[in-house]
């Protein structure tokens, strides 16, 4: 992969779970890199370089959305960080990358509506990237994205 998709915190410092994973085996570099170009809101995505990921050359940072009940346009920030993404891939010339499930941990959105709401976004956006790998954290969560990669492709 060119580039490698972080579920981020505002602060870009690194977090717990994907992000703190991902910053573990960056090295220290990529919250050095995050904090000067901090803060990054919820919707967005910005790049800094992978570090110690080799081969990867690139880490997009996405903010999702905190679940706060469905009402809040949530669904439209988490399609906002998928774009984005792609739009920040395509800035930094990656024509590869892998996307974890963004928002589904800590920041509480449904794992089923995130997965549909990743491949539609996905699927609809322009771009260069010519792979995009949907990576997942447990069974769970493949399942889902394997339905809702199914019922996108019968859609």
């Amino acid at each position: 992969m060119d580039a490698v998709v972080t579920a981020a915190n505002e602060s870009l410092l690194g977090g717990g779970g994907v992000d703190g994973a991902i910053h573990r085996a960056a090295g220290p570099r990529p919250a050095e890199a995050g904090a000067a170009i901090a803060p990054c809101l919820p919707g967005d995505a910005k790049a800094t370089p992978a570090f110690d990921l080799a081969p990867v050359r690139h880490v997009i940072h996405a903010v999702g959305p905190v679940r706060e009940g469905g009402g809040y346009g949530e669904a439209e920030v988490l399609a906002s960080c998928y774009r984005r993404c792609l739009e920040v891939a395509d800035e930094v010339g990656a024509r590869s990358v892998a996307f974890p499930a963004i928002a589904t941990g800590v920041y509480g959105f449904p794992a089923d509506r995130a997965a549909r709401i990743a491949v539609a976004t996905l699927r609809s956006t322009p771009t260069s990237v010519e792979r995009v790998e949907l990576v997942a954290f447990d069974e769970e969560t493949a399942t889902l994205l394997d339905r809702a990669l199914a019922d996108h492709a019968a859609s």
